[in-house]
């Protein structure tokens, strides 16, 4: 390993053996670490899902005493060492059963024809691949990065292992020479040289690999996360804070792709010490983009307003989209930074190493290094060194930042610049500035994000769960795909903003926002999905949301008549008609905005969710921002698409029709006739009409959608409703009968819109218990033992529905707006518990932390990982609000915080100790 000890005398460190031996010899005795995994303490299938504690299996393999320094109680916590038992495959043809593939068989070979035209012909990735899914990797944490800059994900063992930095398209790829090493020296002589990494890689062999997984845990709350290390037998602990300004209402600091890792080191001996961290960092990720060579880097020194950074830019110039690295750190009167400008990351890394190990520090030699060579791979190293009293701490702090400031998308056809360059500039030389800034200003973001967490975070009421779902859910908002951008003048046709008067300054003050579907279904704002996940948007950062619905208006108004053959019914029809919602509003590998609907397997010009789901996002909206200007702009359009929809009332009665086809967001499932789900969502889109004509003064659309309404509420009651639930749809077939957990989302949304109740009553609150009972007992409780979420369909006699191939399927988000509209009608208890299965399913048992999926079965497989549907959690977050404002408003009846529950008479928290109702 070249550390100086013969591998005859490295020191095993084995589970409950954290006092491992350490020669001392001078510096060719440097202490190595080998921790194998011994047999008696393989994990075991994890079980009690129901219980509060938030740890539970994942930290069991953990053996140190180290709390870490300021840990906060709550978040996601797993100790390095920790395997999951439990390893599922993606969803593939495989798993489809004989009668669904018979089905879907057509679809299957115009899928191939199209997925081998597009690969092999166009040289292009397809948008949804079918054939090659993401595997399984139950490695991901927190990521770096803001709002559309790019983001780069750290792995829970400190990989760097995801990579989006070229918008909307990801590489998921460990990058081996991105690492975090650490080297102690006591009496002028380095002790302990250690890669604070578990992996055993087959380069960089001369560095000392192989870190003791049970000495140390990952704790994650996004957009924070902390590694603790106990380093066995030096008496050390270190804790890494990863930091990223992820920070609600700013529109600013939120956008820098920058993130800041903070180390705090605790010498707990009786000796002084020195510390030194060198964070190594490969100049691209070794693949395609590098092989033409051309890379270099070289150090930077920036001092401004007292503070002083230093470090090395990575500069890749490869195009289309060419960006600089810069690793850097913060100089203090009590701290040494240093530098290695290059080293070849694919060789053993001997001097590297040996530079490190002889006095703690790197070379630091001026001037920019030599351009790669073709094949030839370029890295890099910043180390920060201080001194430690006994007993005492010392604070070492890095930054890393990416300037991609001018990108464009897979045509190639505009050029975009990135939000965060109306701050730093357009000329891709921000990276220095952006490491300047993220240094001097981590503490003032992290005051923020306490700020804006603690009154959950210190709400008893509220489970353990719950509180690191809420925040850790969050990821997608940035590792989504996400791009926001700046809008030109002469972008916007003057033809369509005309009648939309806040249009373009809105656009023009806070850019242009999209995030994907999912980091594997390749679409941008897919409307039927952002249906459920626009709540963390409205709630967090309103103006986006207000921008990507004026956005979502203009490409309404807009046009494609180009034909296009669609995968699963084999028609040719219009990319897209006026008048009508668009799926999304393209591909990242294609030109977003100028091409839209790049979902090519059905014709979504007529599905029957899109207009109904944009009517009611903009009345919720207006709702939540009380913005008039945007209600009175939206109301034309909503208008518009409220016409185009009428036409699926095909008898008159006052309720759509579903087309005998899978015409919704539940694109594998087939509906015939009335149904619950679109039925619902369309008498919500009336009433909510009704409620706009009234604020626009518009008395006979008022008038007209009144009536419409009365008729819709017989026809709907009359043709579904059971007693017990409301049936799917009305098809002769036996799933007509199925339980839909997404049954009630229309009054959903009325319940967030401040309707849906007393005067604005659409569907009969008794109704609409009873339905939420009935799912709870079915689909919630007689699925999987309760510990998995709600089954999207469960037949009356108690079991899955299997009639497609998305009925026997858990979709998280549709289960968080399921728990949030059981809490919305009361039923906080079994709101959370029903939320609770899906949590612990996905973050504990199946290891898709960081990468929740749109889709799991209750055997064998997942679907789509990494999906935009699970911010959803943020509406059962503003039904907890809505609930405490509503008692609030009704004066003091109970002392209970924001988990307020009214069945059974305690809290959530507690609840899921008493699990058994009243």
């Amino acid at each position: 390993m070249g550390t100086g000890v013969p591998a005859s005398e490295q020191t095993s460190c084995a589970k409950g053996d954290p006092q491992a031996s350490c020669p001392e010899n001078g510096t060719e005795a440097v202490q190595v670490t080998d921790c194998p995994i011994p047999e008696d303490s393989q994990p075991q299938h994890e079980q009690g899902y129901s219980s509060a504690e938030d740890s539970g299996q994942l930290m069991a393999s953990y053996e140190g005493k180290a709390k870490g320094y300021q840990v906060p109680p709550f978040g996601w916590r797993i100790c390095l060492a920790h395997e999951f038992a439990e390893k599922r495959k993606p969803f593939n043809a495989n798993d489809i059963s004989l009668s669904n593939l018979i089905k879907h068989l057509g679809m299957g070979l115009r899928y191939l024809q199209w997925w081998y035209r597009k690969t092999q012909v166009e040289k292009k990735k397809p948008f949804i691949d079918l054939i090659n899914s993401v595997p399984l990797r139950q490695i991901y944490g927190c990521p770096l990065g803001g709002i559309g800059g790019g983001t780069i994900t750290r792995g829970w063992r400190g990989q760097f292992c995801r990579w989006q930095l070229n918008p909307g398209m990801y590489q998921h790829q460990t990058v081996i020479a991105n690492q975090f090493t650490v080297c102690l020296r006591r009496r002028g002589q380095t002790v302990y040289q250690q890669v604070l990494s578990v992996e055993r890689p087959s380069v960089l062999r001369s560095w000392n690999w192989g870190l003791c997984g049970y000495f140390a845990f990952y704790h994650a709350l996004y957009p924070r996360a902390w590694t603790v290390y106990q380093l066995p037998g030096q008496n050390v602990t270190l804790t890494c804070r990863q930091i990223t300004p992820i920070l609600p209402h700013d529109y600013q600091d939120s956008s820098l792709p920058v993130g800041v890792f903070v180390w705090d080191v605790e010498n707990e001996g009786d000796e002084a010490l020195e510390v030194s961290i060198m964070f190594s960092m490969r100049n691209g990720l070794g693949g395609e983009d590098d092989a033409p060579g051309g890379l270099w880097n070289e150090p930077f020194c920036l001092e401004r307003d007292g503070e002083t950074v230093q470090g090395l830019l990575l500069h890749h110039p490869t195009p289309p989209n060419p960006y600089t690295m810069a690793v850097a750190a913060r100089l203090s009167a009590d701290t040494t930074v240093t530098h290695l400008t290059a080293f070849d990351p694919d060789s053993a890394g001997q001097q590297v190493w040996q530079d490190l190990l002889l006095d703690g520090q790197l070379d630091s030699l001026t001037g920019k290094s030599l351009p790669s060579q073709k094949g030839v791979g370029i890295a890099g190293a910043v180390c920060v060194s201080g001194k430690l009293p006994p007993r005492g701490r010392q604070r070492l702090e890095f930054s890393l930042a990416w300037d991609m400031p001018r990108i464009m998308f897979g045509a190639k056809g505009r050029v975009y610049y990135r939000r965060y360059t109306r701050f730093f500039g357009p000329d891709g030389d921000a990276a220095p500035a952006l490491s300047h800034y993220a240094l001097s200003h981590y503490a003032d973001w992290e005051e923020k994000i306490s700020a804006w967490q603690s009154p959950v975070l210190e709400d008893r009421s509220l489970p353990a769960w719950y509180k690191s779902a809420l925040f850790n859910e969050l990821y997608f908002l940035a590792d989504g795909g996400t791009v926001w951008l700046e809008v030109p003048e002469d972008s916007l046709p003057e033809a369509l903003v005309g009648s939309m008067g806040q249009l373009r300054p809105l656009l023009q003050e806070y850019g242009r926002f999209a995030y994907l579907e999912g980091q594997e279904y390749r679409m941008y704002n897919t409307y039927d999905v952002h249906f459920y996940a626009s709540f963390a948007l409205v709630m967090l950062w309103p103006k986006l949301e207000l921008s990507l619905q004026y956005d979502m208006a203009l490409a309404t108004l807009r046009e494609d008549l180009t034909q296009r053959r669609f995968l699963m019914s084999g028609v040719t029809a219009p990319v897209k008609r006026r008048n009508v919602i668009p799926h999304d509003v393209g591909d990242p590998d294609d030109e977003p905005w100028l091409r839209v609907n790049a979902y090519e397997i059905h014709d979504t010009g007529d599905w029957k969710d899109l207009n109904l789901k944009f009517v009611l996002q903009v009345y919720r909206d207006y709702y939540l921002t009380g913005d008039q200007c945007f209600l009175r702009d939206m109301w034309p359009v909503c208008l518009a698409v409220m016409e185009s929809e009428m036409k699926f009332d095909k008898d008159h009665d006052g309720l759509i029709e579903n087309g005998g086809y899978a015409d919704q967001t539940y694109d594998g499932w087939v509906t015939t006739g009335p149904s619950a789900y679109c039925g619902g969502l369309w008498l919500a889109a009336v009433a909510v009409m009704v409620q706009m004509a009234a604020l626009c003064g518009a008395q006979e659309a008022q008038n007209k959608f009144s009536s419409i309404l009365s008729r819709g509420q017989e026809a709907y009651d009359r043709l579904l409703w059971n007693g017990r639930y409301y049936n799917y749809d009305c098809s002769s077939q036996p799933q007509s009968y199925s339980i839909m957990s997404d049954q009630c989302a229309g009054q959903w949304f009325l319940r967030a819109s401040g309707l849906g109740e007393g005067d604005s009553e659409v569907f009969p609150t008794q109704q609409v218990v009873r339905a939420l009972q009935t799912i709870f007992e079915f689909n919630v409780q007689a699925f999987a033992g309760g510990a998995m979420g709600a089954v999207n369909g469960m037949q009356p006699r108690g079991v899955p529905d299997t009639s497609s191939v998305q009925s026997d399927e858990v979709w998280v988000g549709v289960v968080y707006g399921l728990a949030a509209t059981m809490i919305q009608e009361g039923l906080t208890w079994e709101g959370f518990r029903t939320a609770e299965g899906c949590y612990r399913t996905v973050w504990e048992r199946l290891g898709l932390a960081f990468q929740t999926p749109e889709a799991y079965c209750q055997r064998r497989v997942f679907r789509s990982l990494a999906y935009m549907r699970p911010l959803s959690i943020w509406a059962m977050q503003l039904a907890l609000q809505q609930q405490q404002q509503h008692i609030k408003a009704s004066g003091p009846i109970s002392k209970q915080g924001a988990g307020l529950c009214t069945r059974p008479k305690h809290g959530p928290k507690e609840a899921m100790a008493n699990p058994s109702p009243e």
